[in-house]
């Protein structure tokens, strides 16, 4: 499955596999007609080719880095049918983090296709305000995400900031939008006699998408629950504003409720059982404190490896036996 940020809902389905040959120049209305979008959204994926594309490679890099930064948890970003419509309906932590991993993705993908030629609207960012600051000349090919951020915010368009839910999930989507713009790093080549660097070209980068995922992950590590002052039970929460009031101006991840534990089959999550675990470091917070099983296989792996002239690696097979760790159910 490959998922997509669509404003309605950060991820929404679409099957994997290729389409059909098309004719050039239309082969990129079919996948806008394929992914889950609202009539604007359809509208913007069709008039410039290269959006259909760089579409669908933000709704693969943001779902790989989130099953990437969850891997060891008891909640390993599990999207797949109705586990992940389910928890797209409540305001956990986990819903947070795919609101903002969605849009980051979106985000990045967007400015690095501009950079990379890929697109008809936009191209490398020429960094005008901040030319002159100092003797560099701005030149090389920078990331162009002010066209990016401007993209997004219009593909995903204005929504109502009326219920508690709304303001949260649109706060969260900014979070991710925010990290990307705050991780731009300027970089420069040197140029003159001898490397002297008398002359330096300079463009602006955006950090590596994993480096933006770990981020974020540290965000929802952090998330802060709001709610209603009015809840009993909610005092010891930030106390979200009034209706007329915006939310905190913050950079954190913000949820509205307690995240399920994810041990046993639920319409969240398919539980832990038969996970695979590693021993002596998340075993036991995985597996629930049910325990869990241990089978031994052989494995055959290249090894001792060499670089041989020109141009192929020579490997060995080294066979060796290893321990498996899975949840008990």
């Amino acid at each position: 499955l490959l998922l997509l940020l669509t404003g309605n809902e950060p991820l929404s389905v679409l099957p994997l596999n290729s389409l059909p040959e098309e004719s050039i120049g239309r082969a990129h209305f079919k996948l806008c007609d394929r992914l889950k979008l609202e009539k604007k959204q359809r509208r913007m994926c069709r008039r410039d080719p290269g959006v259909a594309e760089t579409l669908r490679e933000a709704i693969t890099m943001s779902a790989l880095e989130c099953q990437y930064q969850f891997r060891f948890e008891r909640w390993n970003c599990t999207l797949e049918g109705r586990h992940r419509a389910n928890i797209l309906k409540r305001g956990f932590k986990e819903t947070a983090f795919l609101y903002a991993i969605s849009s980051a993705g979106l985000t990045h993908a967007m400015a690095k296709a501009c950079s990379a030629g890929r697109m008809e609207r936009c191209t490398c960012d020429e960094a005008p305000d901040l030319e002159n600051r100092k003797a560099w000349q701005w030149g090389g090919c920078g990331d162009n995400l002010k066209y990016a951020n401007k993209f997004v915010k219009d593909f995903l368009g204005k929504r109502s900031n009326k219920d508690l839910r709304a303001r949260v999930d649109m706060h969260n989507t900014n979070v991710g939008m925010k990290v990307i713009k705050a991780g731009v790093e300027t970089t420069c080549k040197c140029h003159g006699v001898s490397g002297s660097c008398t002359v330096q070209t300079c463009w602006r980068q955006l950090q590596p998408f994993h480096e933006i995922g770990k981020q974020l992950k540290q965000r929802y590590e952090t998330s802060v629950k709001v709610g209603s002052s009015t809840n009993e039970q909610q005092q010891q929460q930030q106390p979200l504003p009034g209706l007329n009031d915006q939310i905190p101006r913050t950079m954190d991840l913000l949820h509205i409720e307690d995240s399920p534990s994810f041990c046993r089959p639920t319409k969240y999550s398919p539980g832990t059982a038969a996970r695979k675990c590693y021993k002596d470091k998340n075993c036991d917070a995985i597996c629930c404190g049910r325990g869990h099983n241990t089978q031994s296989r052989e494995v055959t792996r290249p090894c001792q490896c060499q670089v041989r002239w020109c141009c192929y690696v020579e490997c060995k097979q080294c066979t060796q036996r290893e321990e498996v760790y899975t949840c008990k159910g």
